[in-house]
């Protein structure tokens, strides 16, 4: 059999639409961790894998009388759909402009809901088939959870929300937060949070970086104490927290509180990743929000003292996610989307070549935003793996990603529940 040709060529012969396919690439990245198979064979149909292994599938696996691959891709790449584990869906995070990104925050919820429609629609052809957002107090998350459940979701990726945040009143993260002191006790506001839908309860335990220190100057919002409190409530309802948390004051009250993923984590020491790793608590870094703060540091009206305080936070950022992949902590990829320059997609590919370039390998970064997070992070389906039983979610590419995961841009191929995307995203602005 000849090798496909365009990718449009390929809809026909990928499309489950008489039954189960077979496909052999010449790569395959299974998820499962960093191993990248030479040769692989695929067989799926509109809901499932059914077979993915370096060996050919048995006949009762395929459809009666077949005996050769549907389509025969050797010099593809196969790999899962991509899982960004850190957005924030109601926030417009393509717009710089600061005014106009303020005029986006002052329109009400029916047209956040709206725009964040449009948002995911468009991710699954750029190949993100799985968000894990982060939080927001106008229901959006949930709303597009509630959605992704129904008959009626159509096109657009996986989607786990936990509503509304929890902070204290005063403090960092009114945006997309509840008080704590809205509820007569932290029981009580995971029970809310619980009621609400939330799939997982995200807490504020810090603030943010003070850019002019340079350091997070505040002292944690949350205590150890308090978010044990949180962490326990939570797994009474089979229920996970994710904490916004920067700082080591903030980062060793997560840890002593054994909370499930720490996002951000700037700041995070050694000792501390080594407790991460013996916790398996994930970590989900986001290098992007900053990185666009250095790149857009004139824009912004940021002195020079400041772009240097920044580029210090970044490069201390990218020596701790080298030392953490050494000492074997479960890095999850996530891009804090919907933040100031990190449009939604195509700010979560960036922030994969940030990890590449800040020293992880690409089979590391790619295990990062596929099954590093899939098999931790209590996702209501099987997310981020090729492997027998898991949804039928995955990208093919002739681009050398496996070298270089910048080539996560180039034209590729995703299939998603049985239907074939080859264009990509056409949007005149990436993201919005």
């Amino acid at each position: 059999m000849k090798p496909s040709g365009t990718l449009e060529a390929l809809v026909r012969p990928l499309s489950p639409d008489n039954g189960r396919v077979w496909i052999y690439v010449g790569h395959l990245f299974s998820g499962r961790d960093t191993t990248v198979w030479r040769e692989g064979h695929l067989v799926y149909d509109r809901s499932r894998i059914i077979h993915a292994d370096t060996t050919p599938p048995r006949p009762e696996l395929l459809r009666p009388g077949q005996n050769q691959p549907d389509a025969w891709l050797p010099d593809f790449t196969l790999l899962p759909g991509l899982i960004d584990a850190h957005t924030h869906l109601f926030l417009e995070g393509g717009e710089r402009d600061p005014q106009k990104r303020a005029l986006h925050l002052g329109l009400p919820p029916a047209e956040w809901l709206t725009q964040a429609e449009a948002r995911l629609a468009r991710l699954v052809s750029i190949g993100v088939t799985a968000v894990r957002e982060a939080g927001d107090k106008a229901r959006i998350g949930l709303a597009l959870q509630e959605r992704w459940r129904s008959d009626r979701r159509g096109i657009m990726p996986y989607v786990d929300a936990p509503g509304a945040a929890l902070h204290h009143r005063g403090r960092y993260g009114s945006f997309m937060a509840q008080p704590v002191e809205d509820h007569a006790s932290p029981e009580a506001a995971v029970a809310d949070r619980v009621a609400a839908g939330a799939h997982r309860i995200k807490l504020l335990a810090t603030g943010i970086i003070n850019f002019e220190k340079g350091a997070v100057t505040a002292k944690p919002q949350m205590s150890a104490e308090e978010l044990t409190t949180f962490v326990r409530a939570a797994r009474a309802h089979q229920r996970q927290t994710m904490v916004h948390c920067s700082g080591q004051d903030g980062v060793a009250a997560c840890l002593d509180a054994k909370v499930d993923s720490i996002e951000h984590g700037f700041f995070v020491d050694d000792a501390q990743l080594a407790r991460m790793r013996d916790l398996d608590t994930a970590w989900v870094p986001t290098f992007a929000p900053v990185q666009f703060q250095v790149d857009e540091a004139k824009a912004l009206g940021w002195n020079d003292t400041i772009r240097d305080n920044l580029r210090r936070i970044l490069d201390g950022h990218a020596r701790s996610l080298v030392r953490a992949a050494a000492l074997g902590v479960r890095i999850v990829a996530g891009s804090d989307s919907g933040s100031h320059g990190v449009p939604h997609g195509w700010g979560f590919l960036q922030e994969l070549e940030l990890m590449q370039k800040a020293g992880l390998s690409a089979a590391r970064v790619l295990y990062s935003a596929t099954g590093a997070g899939g098999t931790r992070l209590g996702y209501q389906e099987r997310l981020g793996v090729l492997t027998a039983g898991a949804p039928a979610r995955f990208l093919l590419t002739r681009a050398p990603v496996l070298s270089q995961v910048a080539a996560l841009r180039e034209p590729k191929c995703v299939v998603f529940d049985g239907v074939v995307h080859t264009r990509g995203d056409d949007s005149s602005v990436p993201g919005l």
